[in-house]
């Protein structure tokens, strides 16, 4: 059947029709652009006119985001920041350790006796003084595990009742526990093999928590409500269950996303990876799209565990942590990209940059592949000179630009200073050299919001209203390109969705306003009317 939506503007980004007032949808897919008059020819169509006083877009691309987004709202909030769930209820912030003790001690009231407590969502840069350690959980509940994911996912505080239940009291020397004055752990774990003993000691990761239909499902809720068509899951350890779930999920005629899920590289041996993806390519549909590999390299700036240059950090804090050793990590991207599957590598501090393109160019100087769109992500501090070598490798940049807002004020007084922090993700440079770009929220992290993406990458203000980098501010009509057809570039999806054309999945993106005739200061506050997924009308109940 064929259907022509109506619009008051359509914004195509396809530079050879931009524009247009009316679009075919045939089988999903896009039959046509233009006005109406020009679409007859097409056959005997029904037109919806439901959005005739609306502006369609192409759908957003979200190239960076975990499906851990649609799972931790099962557990207690504690960010700094008030943020919405994906029903759109809206949870207010903790300002103050105090004011997370008492969030803490009201909550565990609600559990079974002895239950662990999970939180998440805690950032440590925000809270001057004292640090959250077990002494301070412990304060409040010392009868029960408590286990508190910091914002970035690579930390984590835990009580003493947690503690007690792990080896790390005994297993002191291992990378990330960090230890009080009298060299006992002080409930701060950071990255991966330290947090790995209290996911053994729980019995389950909350990495596996992907594994849910009802993770999927909120996921793609809270995606739909922000004008997402196209999501990531970044970092999958793609077990069987995990597979079987995303299957389900996207044979289901109704679900609101394509979902491109990246196998977690660290969680297995490299050919025995290779595989794996290999054998799930063979499950791809229309709304499933295996095929990328994520490489977690080091950790994060703001949580003082990326790997930095020299100065390093600018409060002369000791350098971040690897995830693995650099040398297993260049052999990863060399059989992954033997292989001829995509890398997305985690690269946070610009050692970690350093590392990765060395690794390519090895990689390519071995076993040359023309178009490999091997992607960088996040590229928070990235120099100009590793730019200009990522352009000549034929590197992708997706770029976390949400952190300017979130974290650009803690980086200005504590981890770059003045200077580098003017040129944290440059996404107007990389541009400028010709680099393939994309912006992402890197939710759970930071919130699901393209919109919001969008202010950030043009505007650049941090929390405290500071513009910061004001050089490396992007357009709207930059903006959004790299909310669409430039991530979808970076997932091998160009040729599907990020542009409205003939024979793409007719993905699109409602709004009440026309971006182009807007002040880039409203787009935080924009509703998005509904979406659209090969046809099917998502609408938003909650705009």
């Amino acid at each position: 059947m064929l259907t022509i939506f109506a619009a008051k503007r359509i914004i195509t980004m396809d530079p050879s029709l931009p524009t247009a007032t009316h679009i075919a949808v045939k089988d999903g897919k896009v039959l046509g652009v233009g006005p109406l008059e020009e679409l007859k020819d097409l056959g005997e169509a029904t037109v919806d006119t439901r959005f005739a006083n609306q502006y369609i877009y192409p759908g957003f691309v979200e190239g960076h985001s975990h499906a851990l987004e649609g799972a931790m709202w099962k557990y207690l909030y504690l960010g700094y920041f008030p943020r919405h769930d994906p029903e759109g209820k809206r949870w207010p912030g903790c300002q103050s350790l105090t004011q997370i003790q008492q969030t803490l001690a009201e909550y565990a009231k609600q559990l079974p006796a002895g239950e662990p407590l999970v939180a998440w969502g805690f950032d440590p840069v925000y809270f001057e003084g004292d640090r959250l350690d077990r002494q301070v959980i412990d304060a409040v509940i010392s009868d029960r595990p408590v286990v508190i994911m910091h914002a970035n996912l690579h930390l984590m505080t835990v009580n003493s009742a947690m503690l007690g239940q792990t080896t790390l009291e005994q297993n002191t020397t291992i990378e990330g526990v960090m230890l009080d004055k009298e060299g006992k752990p002080n409930g701060e774990l950071r990255e991966m093999a330290a947090m790995f003993a209290v996911f053994e000691a729980l019995g389950s990761s909350l990495f596996s928590e992907v594994d849910s239909p009802q993770t999927l499902e909120r996921y793609a809720r809270a995606a739909q409500r922000t004008g997402i068509t196209t999501i990531t899951d970044l970092y999958n350890p793609l077990s069987d269950a995990g597979v079987q779930v995303l299957r389900d999920a996207s044979a289901q005629a109704d679900y609101a996303v394509r979902l491109v899920p990246a196998m977690a590289a660290l969680e297995w041996e490299n050919q025995e990876g290779i595989a794996r993806v290999q054998a799930c390519q063979r499950d791809n549909n229309d709304k499933l799209h295996f095929g990328l590999v994520k490489i977690m390299t080091d950790g994060s700036i703001q949580g003082f565990s990326a790997r930095m240059l020299w100065p390093g950090y600018h409060n002369g804090h000791e350098n971040g942590i690897w995830n693995a050793p650099p040398e297993s990590l260049k052999q990863m991207v060399l059989d992954y990209h033997q292989s001829g599957l995509q890398l997305h590598i985690h690269t946070n501090g610009d050692e970690a940059v350093e590392l990765i393109l060395d690794a390519i160019e090895e990689a390519q100087t071995l076993w040359y592949r023309a178009d490999h769109r091997h992607t960088l992500q996040h590229c928070q501090f990235i120099s100009q000179a590793q730019m200009r070598r990522a352009a000549k490798l034929g590197v992708c940049l997706n770029m976390f630009v949400n952190h300017i807002y979130y974290w650009g004020d803690v980086h200005r007084s504590k981890t770059l200073g003045y200077s580098r922090s003017r040129r944290m993700q440059p996404l107007r440079s990389a541009l400028e050299l010709g680099i393939p770009v994309a912006m992402h929220s890197d939710a759970p992290v930071t919130p699901l919001g393209p919109l919001f993406s969008m202010w950030c990458a043009i505007r650049r203000h941090t929390a405290s209203g500071h513009k910061l980098g004001a050089h490396e501010g992007l357009t709207m009509e930059q903006a959004l390109y790299a909310a669409t057809l430039g991530a979808a570039y970076t997932l091998r999806m160009d040729d599907k969705v990020g542009s409205l054309e003939v024979g793409k999945y007719a993905d699109m993106v409602v709004l009440d306003h026309d971006l182009f005739d807007s002040d880039a200061d409203a787009l935080p506050d924009m509703q998005v009317r509904a979406t659209v997924v090969g046809g099917r009308v998502h609408e938003n109940i909650t705009a």
